[in-house]
């Protein structure tokens, strides 16, 4: 999937403090990104709030992003991730009630069927199912449970070094399948 020159262009322009490009950006993008903390929060107003969190950094840190170093588009959906992973580590210290109507029950449902779209949920299970087994594995733990590499490598119990080469082979798998 190629970059949109016109957001690398924006975020260069937020680097400069310019306010217009950061809601041009979160105008084209927050949908896409809520869908990315969704998955990982399965909360609505821990979402949010894990979006607000992020266009605060993206400002701020608008100035670090680096076309050479990868996309614009993957740079935001990493902020939101560590965003939404660091909330989840925050609510991970919070006791849960029995209560299911103080909203603590646990709702799992499959996070590629939340995808919008059809086509874009049948391309990404397709590719999904090329992966090699671990490769899958690793990725969906990453990006789907939102897991650090090595919550993962314990949970696999795998070298960190290993688990972290299965989810780039499967990301470089994915992207190369999705292009």
């Amino acid at each position: 999937m190629a970059d949109d020159p016109d957001l690398t262009g924006l975020l260069t322009r937020v680097a400069a403090g310019d306010r217009d490009a950061l809601r041009a950006i979160y105008l084209a993008q927050s949908t896409r990104l809520f869908g990315v903390a969704m998955i990982i929060l399965r909360d609505r107003s821990a979402a949010s709030d894990a979006i607000q969190d992020s266009f605060v950094k993206i400002w701020r840190r608008a100035s670090q992003f680096d076309p050479e170093r990868g996309e614009a588009t993957a740079w935001l959906a990493a902020i939101v991730r560590h965003a939404a992973l660091d909330a989840v580590r925050r609510r991970g210290r919070e006791i849960p009630s029995d209560d299911p109507n103080l909203g603590d029950s646990v709702v799992a449902p499959d996070a590629l069927d939340r995808l919008e779209g059809d086509e874009n949920r049948v391309r990404l299970r397709a590719c999904l199912e090329r992966l090699d087994a671990r490769n899958r594995e690793g990725v969906m733990l990453a990006f789907v449970h939102g897991l650090s590499h090595p919550q993962i490598a314990e949970r696999l119990g795998q070298p960190l070094g290993t688990v972290k080469s299965w989810i780039r082979r499967g990301l470089l798998n994915l992207r190369e399948c999705l292009a």
